[in-house]
């Protein structure tokens, strides 16, 4: 807590001396009951918009808006109305906002490398210096050491593998991160493949998170029982 609060109190300075834009992703829309310890994007955006940051401007984004609600959202951002994007994971692709160069991830521990990566990089997107805070609901030795990897590892494609040896391959396309293998059209030594696959996927889901415009994808999905994909 005490690093948290240091963290905060840096962002507010950056943001106000050089007029830059922070994201704070947290891994779940809703406060979960039986994982408390872990944040969600709206219980933090109500936290940190009355008790943090009340000087600041602050905007709440997840897969849950409407795709026009999302895009006024993103445009709002993008024009500077706000200084910090409370969100989900939903702006880790198609995202290019410059001004944004900080990023603070909650339960970093929750997410795929791979995918910490790829959230990443929505800063650094001009040549002024970003920063990218992991923070954790899990302090142990092998979450801690795991998420050193992003220390090293320069591609997405190399951090799927690692997670791959570390902590198996789980449901690539639902909401376990580790475990058993129930991936059906590709193998694992697809591991570039399946990465590609993740990313157009994240992308449609954020032009269409119903897929209302892809009728015959929808019907795939429904007919292929894949009832744990959620666009978040």
């Amino acid at each position: 807590q005490i690093k948290r609060a240091a963290a905060y109190g840096w962002i507010r300075t950056q943001v106000k001396n050089t007029s830059q834009q922070a994201f704070i992703v947290c891994p779940f829309i809703e406060p979960s009951e039986s994982i408390s310890t872990v944040k969600a994007a709206t219980h933090e955006f109500n936290h940190l918009r009355a008790d943090v940051f009340p000087d600041l401007r602050l905007a709440l984004l997840h897969g849950k808006l409407t795709s026009r609600q999302k895009q006024t959202v993103l445009t709002d951002f993008r024009h500077g109305k706000y200084d910090i994007l409370v969100c989900t994971p939903v702006v880790e692709v198609g995202i290019d906002i410059p001004q944004a160069t900080i990023m603070l991830v909650e339960a970093a521990e929750r997410f795929g490398l791979a995918q910490l990566h790829q959230l990443r990089g929505r800063v650094g997107r001009s040549d002024t210096q970003s920063y990218c805070l992991l923070f954790t609901s899990e302090n142990t030795s092998q979450a801690l050491g795991r998420l050193k990897h992003l220390e090293t590892a320069a591609t997405g494609a190399e951090l799927a593998e690692l997670d791959f040896k570390i902590r198996g391959p789980g449901q690539i396309y639902g909401l376990a991160q580790h475990g058993r293998d129930q991936l059906k059209i590709a193998t694992f030594g697809d591991l570039q493949l399946i990465e590609l696959a993740r990313i157009e996927a994240q992308k449609l889901f954020a032009a269409d998170s119903t897929l209302s415009q892809l009728p015959l994808l929808k019907e795939r999905v429904r007919s292929g029982k894949i009832g744990e994909i959620v666009p978040d």
